[in-house]
């Protein structure tokens, strides 16, 4: 634990912490969620986080799972207040298919983009990169190929951020998440090669 110096927002009832592998098993209805089109607002989920000042670098997790209820969820997430916040993962839906996607929460509003992919995936690899205030999730099924999956702004992410792991459960379900190959790294992504930026 103190390799890493995770701090919890909602500890979970059942869980393990080591360097190398953490394991959560969620509470039945818990969620991250804030307003749009559901109109609920869900703040209940289990977060694991480091902090830093850092202004470039990329953090690296292998994610496996046992989900099996519509919306079970684990994965990578920056969380900084109830209403602004960052999440990658694959949302399970049924027994055919589930949604690998993202949120991103800003000033108390979600919005979320996904694609299909086979229920069977059981595992998969996420890559969060910050560039200053900006932000890249990727995602990877072997660890070592990764594709973009959202490139964001965090008005909020200015200075001192928080990072790290989330599972969840919102419907009447529970499962285990494992978390492995953890790693930080110099930023992973890139310096935009094309047009130059505008000057302020």
């Amino acid at each position: 634990m103190n390799k890493w110096n995770w701090t919890w927002t909602r500890e979970p009832k059942a869980y393990s912490i080591s360097d190398e592998r953490i394991e959560i098993v969620t509470n039945p209805h818990t969620d991250l969620w804030q307003r749009t089109y559901y109109h609920f607002r869900n703040d209940n989920a289990p977060v694991l986080q480091m902090t830093t000042s850092k202004k470039y670098f990329s953090f690296i997790v292998k994610t496996e799972f046992e989900s099996k209820v519509r919306f079970d969820q684990c994965g990578i997430i920056m969380y900084l207040d109830s209403e602004n916040w960052i999440k990658g993962s694959i949302e399970y839906e049924n027994e055919t298919f589930q949604h690998l996607g993202s949120v991103v929460t800003q000033n108390g509003y979600s919005d979320w983009a996904t694609t299909e992919i086979d229920a069977k995936i059981k595992s998969m690899w996420y890559r969060f990169s910050r560039r200053d205030d900006d932000f890249c999730i990727e995602c990877s099924e072997d660890g070592e190929k990764f594709k973009q999956m959202r490139i964001c702004h965090m008005a909020k992410a200015n200075n001192e951020i928080q990072f790290g792991i989330y599972a969840c459960s919102p419907e009447e379900s529970s499962f285990k998440a494992v978390f492995t190959n953890m790693e930080i790294t110099e930023c992973q992504w890139l310096a935009h090669d094309g047009q130059a930026p505008d000057e302020e």
